[in-house]
């Protein structure tokens, strides 16, 4: 199973992207029509559209892409804000490294945290 299928639910959608270029946001009707709205990059979806959880679901697809990274059925991805939040246990500080190099590549990221992760 993917990281992707397994933790959202979804399959690979077409043209995913861990790092996307930004669909523009919509502006209230309200706004002043020079204002220009950017969206967070950890709100930047896999095809860059706005999403909540963008950040976890791309470092996902990221997992996904990484042939050393079969999916662990025991880590979960999460994010507060900017920060990749890594659940659960991993098998060894060799595939935590390589998780930890690998998310914060992703656009977005500004921090893993691994406090909440086992290794063993």
């Amino acid at each position: 199973m993917s990281w992707l299928k397994r933790l959202f639910g979804l399959e690979k959608p077409q043209n995913a992207q861990v790092n996307p270029a930004p669909q523009p946001v919509p502006q209230a009707a309200t706004a002043a029509p020079t204002a220009t709205q950017s969206m967070p990059p950890e709100r930047i979806g896999l095809n860059g559209e706005y999403d909540q959880s963008g950040l976890a679901k791309r470092v996902a697809l990221a997992f996904d892409q990484d042939q050393q990274l079969d999916d662990i059925e025991t880590l979960w991805v999460a994010q507060t804000g900017g920060t990749v939040v890594l659940k659960g246990k991993v098998p060894s500080q060799d595939i935590l490294n390589k998780m930890v190099s690998v998310a914060s590549s992703v656009n977005g990221a500004t921090a893993v945290d691994t406090a909440q992760v086992q290794i063993g």
